[in-house]
């Protein structure tokens, strides 16, 4: 758990569709999942993943976002080139990002750059972020979650 225990509300564009705002979707629990590049491998498994437990977590009643700094256009793309049924939203500012903490300086090959780092929020109908998952390997990560989801 983090020093954060209520979920920013926030406002972001999703695509094809209408913008989200995380206060509307109560008194549904949510997830969200941050991930850094729409087309990348890991990415691509992450949502691929949870695309796949979809149902399941419909059957419970939590909805599933995709969160990332890529434009609305890259999310379409994204979504259709790789089959996607989960919605995915665009901070493209990066503001919900920041203020959940998941905007870090990274380094990759002795080159340190900013990025998103993979993490996701589990949020209860009030609002309130009973699990978090910070700099999450993809395998065995969307079970965790769903897991983690049944016991609410």
């Amino acid at each position: 758990m983090t020093e954060l225990t209520t979920a920013p509300d926030f406002t972001l564009p999703q695509d094809g569709g209408d913008p989200v705002t995380l206060s509307a979707l109560r008194p549904s629990p949510v997830v969200l999942f941050f991930y850094p590049r729409d087309n990348t491998s890991g990415c691509t498994k992450e949502a691929i993943g949870f695309t796949e437990a979809l149902p399941a977590f419909e059957a419970l009643g939590v909805k599933v976002f995709g969160v990332s700094k890529d434009s609305l256009a890259s999310h379409e793309k994204f979504r259709e080139k790789q089959g996607l049924s989960v919605s995915l939203l665009s901070d493209e500012n990066g503001d919900l990002s920041e203020r959940l903490g998941v905007w870090k300086e990274k380094s990759m090959y002795g080159k340190k750059f900013w990025g998103i780092e993979r993490s996701t929020f589990l949020i209860d109908g009030t609002g309130t972020i009973v699990r978090e998952w910070r700099k999450v390997k993809v395998a065995g990560h969307v079970e965790e979650v769903l897991e983690a989801a049944r016991a609410l």
